[in-house]
C-alpha cells in the first residue's frame, strides 16, 4: 500500500484524518498484533467512531502511534480494503467505505426467564441434584472406548442395537415386559412417542382411523393438548380407587385405543386393579385395539414389589411406553416404545430415515449404564430417597394439618392432598404469594370428565421429589403455612 498524503503546504481534499492516537483503538485482542488492529478498526467503523467517508491516516503514521511495525498496518488496511471495510485511492489516501454503515446499538433484552419460586413442589420431577454423575461419566467413558466407528455416523431410527438389547433384559425382570430388541422402537421421551404415534405425516395411528381415544378422567393437560393439536379427540374415563374403570369401553363401541397409567393412576395414585387389567386386555382383543400403557415411574413403589406391566398380559394388544425422565432425568431426553410385532415398521416409518431425535452416545452411555447395573443402583438409591421424603411429608402434615387426607402415596414422586370443597384456588393463591409452586388438582381434570361418574374432587398435587434435600424442609414448612384449617 502506498501512502499519499497531501502535498506539502495544501489541504487535503475530503474529510480530515484524525491521527492514530485520535481512533482510540484497543488492541487487546488476541491473535496477534495484526489481527487485533483488524478487529479493533472494524469495531470502530461498526459502532460508528469512524464513520464512512472518514479518512484514516498513512499507514506510517499510524504504525507509530500505536507502536506498531509499518508491515503489520500495511498489510491490516489492505486486508480491510479487501474485504470491504475501508476504500484506497492513489492521492486520496485510505477512507473508510460509504457502504460500511454502522450497525444500529442493539436494545438491551428484557430477561425472558422469570424468577424461580422460593419453594419447589412441582410434581414430575426428580432431585436434579441426585443426577449420578460419577457413574454416568464412567459409563459415557467405557462406551465411547468400545462404540465401533459407525456408532458416529447417521442415526438408526430404531435406535442403537446395544441400548434395546439391555432395555429387552431390563424391563423384562423388573416390569415384566415380554419383548425382543427388534420390538423396541428409541425415542425422546413419552410426549415424542405420542407425536410418533398419532401426529405428522405418516403416523402410527392415524387419527380417525382408530375412533377417539380413551383416557383417563384425570391425567395430565400436556398430553391431552398434544394429542387435540394431532386431531385425536379424547374420551375420558371414570376412576376410583382402583384405577380406570375400563368396564365402560364395551359401552363405547367408537373407541377401540386406550391410553391408561396401570401402575400408578396419574395423577391420583394408585395401581389398575388385577381384574380391570384382565378386563381391558379382553376388550383390546375383542374390539381388535390396542392399550397404550404409561409407565411413567413404574420404579418407585414403597410399599412391594413393583407392579408388572400389563403388556405382559398380551404383547400384540399393548404398546407399552417408558422413559427415564423420573428414573434419571428428563434432561436426557431418552424413552422408548414396545411395540407389537405389526406395529414397528409403521414406527419406523414414522420416524423416518434417519435418527433425528435421541443422541446415539447418550443411547450407548445408557446402555453401559444398564448393563453395568449403575442403573438398578441409581434407582435402589433413590427409592430410598423417595420413600424417607415421603414419610417427611406424611409426617409434617400428621402434625401440622392432621385434617388433611394424604393419598396416592404408595408409589411414584408425588402426592395428594385432598381439600375441602370451595378451597383449592384460595389454597393456590397463598402458595403463590408465599413463593411456592405447587399444582391444583382441578388442572388435571379432563374438561369432559362426567361429574356423576367421576366427582370433581379439590386438592394439591405436591411434588416430593423436586427440590434439593437442602431445601426440602423448608418447603415442607411453606406448605404446612397455606394449609387451611380444619372446616368447623
Amino acid at each position: 500500500m502506498t501512502d499519499t498524503p497531501g502535498a506539502p503546504g495544501t489541504r487535503p481534499t475530503g474529510p480530515a484524518h484524525p491521527t492514530g492516537s485520535d481512533l482510540h483503538l484497543d488492541l487487546s485482542a488476541g491473535g496477534g498484533r495484526r489481527a487485533a488492529l483488524m478487529t479493533a478498526l472494524r469495531e470502530a467503523i461498526r459502532s460508528g467512531r469512524l464513520a464512512p467517508g472518514t479518512r484514516l491516516p498513512p499507514y506510517r503514521t499510524l504504525a507509530a502511534d500505536l507502536g506498531l511495525a509499518r508491515n503489520t498496518a500495511a498489510e491490516a488496511y489492505a486486508e480491510l480494503v479487501a474485504e470491504g471495510w475501508l476504500t484506497a485511492r492513489q492521492g486520496s489516501g485510505t477512507t473508510v467505505a460509504e457502504r460500511a454503515a454502522p450497525t444500529p446499538a442493539a436494545r438491551p433484552r428484557r430477561p425472558t426467564k422469570r424468577p424461580g419460586p422460593l419453594h419447589d413442589l412441582r410434581q414430575g420431577r426428580p432431585d436434579a441434584a441426585a443426577f449420578p454423575r460419577t457413574a454416568w461419566l464412567a459409563a459415557a467413558r467405557r462406551a465411547l472406548t468400545t462404540a465401533p466407528s459407525e456408532a458416529f455416523g447417521p442415526g438408526d431410527p430404531q435406535g442403537r442395537r446395544e441400548l434395546r438389547a439391555v432395555l429387552a433384559d431390563y424391563l423384562a425382570r423388573s416390569r415384566g415386559v415380554r419383548t425382543d430388541p427388534d420390538r423396541i422402537v428409541v425415542c425422546s421421551g413419552f410426549a415424542h412417542a405420542l407425536r410418533l404415534l398419532f401426529d405428522g405425516a405418516d403416523p402410527v395411528l392415524p387419527p380417525g382411523s382408530n375412533g377417539p381415544l380413551a383416557v383417563e378422567a384425570y391425567g395430565l393437560g400436556f398430553h391431552r393438548g398434544l394429542l387435540a393439536a394431532a386431531g385425536v379427540a379424547t374420551r375420558p374415563l371414570p376412576i376410583d380407587e382402583n384405577g380406570a374403570r375400563v368396564a365402560e369401553l364395551e359401552h363405547q363401541p367408537d373407541v377401540r385405543t386406550a391410553l391408561l397409567t396401570p401402575a400408578h393412576q396419574f395423577p391420583t395414585g394408585g395401581p389398575l386393579h388385577a381384574a380391570r387389567r384382565a378386563a381391558v386386555i379382553d376388550w383390546a382383543r375383542g374390539r381388535g385395539g390396542l392399550v397404550l400403557e404409561d409407565d411413567y415411574d413404574g420404579e418407585f413403589r414403597y410399599d412391594r414389589q413393583p407392579v408388572g406391566a400389563v403388556q405382559g398380559l398380551d404383547p400384540e394388544r399393548v404398546v407399552y411406553l417408558g422413559s427415564v425422565s423420573k428414573s434419571l432425568s428428563p434432561a436426557l431426553r431418552l424413552g422408548w416404545m414396545v411395540l407389537p410385532d405389526h406395529l414397528v415398521d409403521r414406527a419406523l416409518a414414522a420416524k423416518g430415515e434417519r435418527e433425528g431425535w435421541a443422541s446415539a452416545l447418550d443411547q450407548l452411555t445408557l446402555a453401559d449404564f444398564i448393563d453395568s447395573g449403575g442403573y438398578d443402583r441409581h434407582v435402589r438409591r433413590m427409592r430410598r430417597s423417595y420413600r424417607e421424603r415421603r414419610d417427611r411429608l406424611v409426617a409434617a402434615l400428621e402434625v401440622n394439618a392432621p385434617h388433611v387426607e394424604v393419598t396416592g402415596v404408595a408409589a411414584g414422586l408425588h402426592a395428594v392432598l385432598r381439600l375441602e370443597a370451595g378451597t383449592e384456588r384460595s389454597v393456590l393463591k397463598a402458595a403463590a404469594y408465599h413463593g411456592l409452586a405447587v399444582e391444583g388438582l382441578a388442572d388435571y381434570r379432563h374438561p369432559a370428565a362426567d361429574p356423576a361418574a367421576t366427582p370433581p374432587t379439590e386438592g394439591l398435587v405436591v411434588g416430593y421429589a423436586t427440590p434439593p434435600e437442602h431445601a426440602y424442609a423448608s418447603a415442607l414448612a411453606a406448605l404446612c403455612a397455606i394449609l387451611p384449617p380444619p372446616a368447623s
